[in-house]
């Protein structure tokens, strides 16, 4: 079970860096480019976009810095719960714009940080 919890770890945190690098330096016009769901940050301020951005940044780091070096492992499930908190407002957003096949896609992210935080609780 370690085993699919940090290979389940380590892929959420590359996915959540990465997007939000995007989020935190791309401009939204440029991001909403990019996909038809990345539509949804036109919908939002650009200061909020970008603290959203920060904080899947922080979450990913939350989700393997302390577990990795033993200091403070209890804060990959509350990093874990974060991030599902965001991808349960992602849901949200997504049922609201008529998107619910993408709602379905951040449904299973949600789904794979709670097997984080529960996991390592």
């Amino acid at each position: 079970m370690d085993i699919a919890l940090w290979i389940v770890a380590w892929l959420l945190a590359v996915m959540y860096v990465v997007s939000g690098i995007g989020k935190l330096f791309l401009q939204r016009e440029k991001i909403a480019g990019v996909a038809s769901a990345a539509g949804w940050v036109l919908d939002f301020s650009p200061g909020t976009v970008k603290f959203i951005g920060l904080v899947e940044i922080l979450g990913a780091v939350g989700l393997i810095l302390p577990a990795l070096l033993d200091i403070a492992p209890e804060l990959v499930p509350l990093a874990a719960l974060g991030l599902a908190l965001v991808m349960a407002g992602a849901v949200v957003v997504r049922l609201r714009r008529r998107e619910p096949m993408v709602a379905l896609l951040d449904l299973g992210y949600l789904a794979l940080c709670a097997f984080v935080a529960i996991g390592r609780a």
